[in-house]
């Protein structure tokens, strides 16, 4: 079969017209933090031949502090950020990052997650910004390391400046700590020229962004609590998706996180021991008793101020975090 010019304008034009390529705001450089987007960008276009492509750009479409702005405004279509960077345009999700929550998994952090962002008032809280929350980026509790004198017992916390964000900050702030809040690639800097002298992470963002090369300790059970750093995608946009491109993208979000499960809990962690081992990093724990003490004095005081807050400002805060921690028990 001959086809004539004019048919395959045609036929390409009716072509791109099927296509659709979204770009996607994230920062840093591939990391396990990041895997579930890397995933979802390769389910997508496998579902659709190719017809939709997730454009993943490390840094080059917008700061990380303000990813949410630029989704509000439609300059990309897809972004990740963490609710402790702005926490006044996102206070539904910091129920989140409060402090010893008790979440003991990869797997439960989902399921927390993904109860909250499907909240009406979680929802009507994002769509100010034209957002809608696709999937959480689950990570486990966070740890610090630093450099210097270890914090053996818990008081040693007292005046040292310490790189945390969120509950986290608030929580070591109750053991005289000084937290500062900062993003993770301005980090490094931070702890190298002496701003701060310890830095709260999980284990992948320790290695990823290099604080592991020149710290001295690490604490292995501290366990304060996690961030929260979701992908969101613009409203409109998906509004405006073709139905098989939209449900490519949506059905994929199940194996996306599946994956991004198995690489932490595998490849990650695998990792993270034989690291410390390898540059010498001193693991510091702590006591059930002192741990114990930590608990009572920041989760109950940080819950209670949160639910006021936001409360106060409109947000249905004692069924949001009801809704957690009945979760969680």
């Amino acid at each position: 079969m001959k086809w004539s010019l004019s048919l395959l304008l045609s036929a390409a034009l009716a072509g791109n017209a099927l296509a659709t390529e979204w770009d996607v705001s994230l920062w840093g450089k591939r990391r396990a933090f990041t895997e579930h987007v890397e995933k979802l960008s390769e389910l997508v276009a496998a579902k659709t031949n190719g017809d939709f492509t997730l454009n993943l750009s490390y840094g080059g479409l917008s700061k990380n502090r303000e990813n949410l702005d630029g989704i509000s405004i439609g300059a990309f279509e897809m972004a990740q950020f963490c609710a402790g960077y702005h926490a006044d345009k996102n206070p539904s999700i910091t129920v989140l990052e409060l402090p010893f929550l008790g979440v003991q998994s990869l797997e439960q952090e989902i399921a927390v997650s993904q109860a909250v962002y499907q909240h009406p008032a979680t929802m009507a809280d994002l769509a100010r910004w034209n957002a809608t929350l696709l999937m959480p980026s689950p990570l486990p509790q966070y740890n610090i390391v630093g450099m210097g004198d270890a914090p053996r017992s818990l008081d040693d916390f007292a005046g040292l400046s310490v790189r945390a964000t969120g509950g986290i900050g608030a929580a070591l702030k109750t053991l005289g700590a000084v937290p500062t809040s900062m993003s993770a690639s301005e980090v490094r800097q931070a702890l190298d020229s002496g701003v701060v002298k310890a830095v709260s992470f999980a284990p992948h963002a320790h290695m990823s962004f290099g604080t592991v090369e020149t710290a001295q300790w690490w604490t292995t059970n501290l366990n304060p609590g996690t961030v929260n750093c979701p992908v969101v995608v613009n409203s409109d946009a998906l509004a405006d998706l073709p139905d098989a491109h939209r449900e490519a993208l949506l059905s994929s979000v199940d194996e996306a996180l599946a994956h991004y499960v198995a690489n932490y809990n595998g490849a990650t962690m695998e990792r993270w021991g034989p690291m410390l081992d390898e540059k010498g990093i001193e693991r510091v724990s702590y006591t059930d008793a002192e741990l114990g003490a930590f608990r009572d004095a920041a989760a109950g005081p940080a819950a209670s101020a949160w639910i006021e807050k936001n409360t106060a400002a409109g947000l249905p805060a004692q069924d949001l975090y009801d809704l957690v921690t009945g979760m969680l028990k």
